[in-house]
């Protein structure tokens, strides 16, 4: 290759951050399972504490299979730097230890995983943070929403459980006028089918759980730092923008610039609250991205498959997938999500609450359980479980009304799995 030669997404998804190991010449990146690493010298260890070198201290902070990790998940959505860390709770806890302050607050979108909402709810009003949420397709309400106080706007690319679709673009103007950073979630898209950066994205969240991972095997969670956003701009940001006085008075934002966020994440948020990724983990979820343009396209081409089957199927009131061309978010896809609209959609079906958990109890081949991502199609009734902690207005903001019914569709044959659905339809419309 030539030297200005850019490498697509599927060798980046194989080599990037990777070498062989140095000293035993292994292709596939080691687990390093070692708490800590040897200094090479008093000055050297000095050196790493007070940044001024870059280097392995101790597995809570960095570890060299992590390293590879996180440089393949920036090369893949185009930022600066990444942070791995223990799961997408533990990426978004850390995000938002970053950038607030008690007292401060953030908008997020109505239209979000139920544990986030959750999350943001409840346990972040422990630190003094409040969660101001409007409805994602209406852009107005997310300028209405800003005041003094609003540090971020955080948004999912595409929303679980409904499957649809952000329009990023136009809430990261709403960011950029309000002078705080777009937060964008990419579990549901990963980067193969959305790079929320090139929409205006300053900070993207992953759960590596799902479907960067792939297999269902580890937890995970990473913040991509875009390394668009001025953290020094009207002193908003003190953890970036002031002197710190545990690194002798440095000033983050002004020692490391374009990602100076990603290492705040680290040295201030994984340091002290201590979210780490396992070294087996960030192997496992390395070896799950390798396939992922192949995993991402299938799970989409069955979807589609799946969602035309219950769009027309007499049990099903109305399927929500962005992919079909009468669904209001299929122009929203068309333009983030050129590739397919993803492999998570929800559905009605008649009979409300009962006749959902009646299909969720007699599939055969779809695995009733709480996750997405999984090589395996899954299957869960989001108001009996994921949403069950929401009340009933807010399950149905949320798009996990009584008769919803999530799918994350697998990659196994498509027509397996639309039989599987059917049986399970009849044995619900006959209960």
């Amino acid at each position: 290759m030539t030297s200005d030669h850019q490498p697509g997404f599927s060798t980046l998804a194989i080599h990037a951050g990777a070498q062989p190991d140095p000293t035993t010449g292994a292709r596939v990146t080691p687990i390093y399972q070692s708490t800590g690493f040897v200094f090479d010298d008093v000055e050297h260890a000095a050196a790493l504490f007070g940044l001024q070198s870059f280097g392995n201290i101790y597995t809570r902070i960095g570890n060299p299979t992590q390293a590879v990790l996180e440089e393949r998940v920036a090369a893949l959505e185009g930022g600066t730097a990444c942070l791995a860390v223990a799961s997408g709770h533990a990426a978004q806890l850390i995000v938002f230890h970053t950038l607030m302050e008690p007292g401060d607050e953030f908008i997020a979108a109505r239209q979000l995983y139920g544990g986030s909402v959750n999350q943001f709810t409840h346990s972040f009003k422990k630190f003094g943070w409040t969660a101001k949420f409007v409805d994602m397709d209406d852009i107005s309400a997310f300028e209405k929403a800003v005041t003094p106080r609003t540090k971020a706007i955080f948004i999912e690319s595409l929303a679980n459980p409904g499957g649809r679709v952000s329009d990023i673009a136009a809430i990261a103007a709403v960011a950029k006028r309000a002078g705080v950073p777009l937060i964008v979630d990419n579990t549901m898209a990963t980067p193969y089918l959305c790079r929320p950066i090139e929409h205006g994205a300053n900070i993207v969240v992953h759960s590596l759980t799902k479907f960067m991972g792939g297999h269902g095997n580890s937890l995970g969670g990473a913040i991509v730092d875009a390394g668009n956003f001025d953290w020094s701009r009207e002193g908003r940001y003190p953890a970036l923008c002031e002197p710190r006085p545990d690194y002798s008075g440095m000033v983050l934002h002004e020692t490391f610039g374009n990602f100076a966020f990603a290492i705040a994440c680290r040295v201030l948020g994984l340091r002290d609250l201590g979210p780490c990724i396992s070294p087996f983990n960030a192997f496992q979820i390395l070896t799950g991205i390798e396939t992922l343009p192949l995993r991402m396209q299938r799970h989409c081409d069955n979807a589609l498959k799946v969602a035309n089957y219950l769009s027309q199927h007499g049990e099903v009131e109305w399927v929500n997938y962005a992919g079909l061309p009468g669904d209001r978010h299929h122009g929203l896809a068309q333009t983030y999500l050129p590739k397919g609209a993803g492999a998570v959609f929800t559905f009605g079906v008649k009979g409300g609450y009962e006749a959902g958990v009646a299909v969720v109890s007699n599939v055969k081949l779809f695995s009733h359980l709480a996750n997405i991502g999984d090589t395996r199609s899954l299957i869960i009734h989001p108001a009996s479980t994921t949403h069950r902690q929401l009340s009933d207005a807010a399950k149905k903001s949320a798009g996990a009304g009584p008769e919803v019914i999530r799918l994350s569709v697998g990659i196994e044959d498509a027509d397996d799995l639309i039989a599987d659905l059917a049986q399970a339809l009849a044995v619900a419309a006959k209960a």
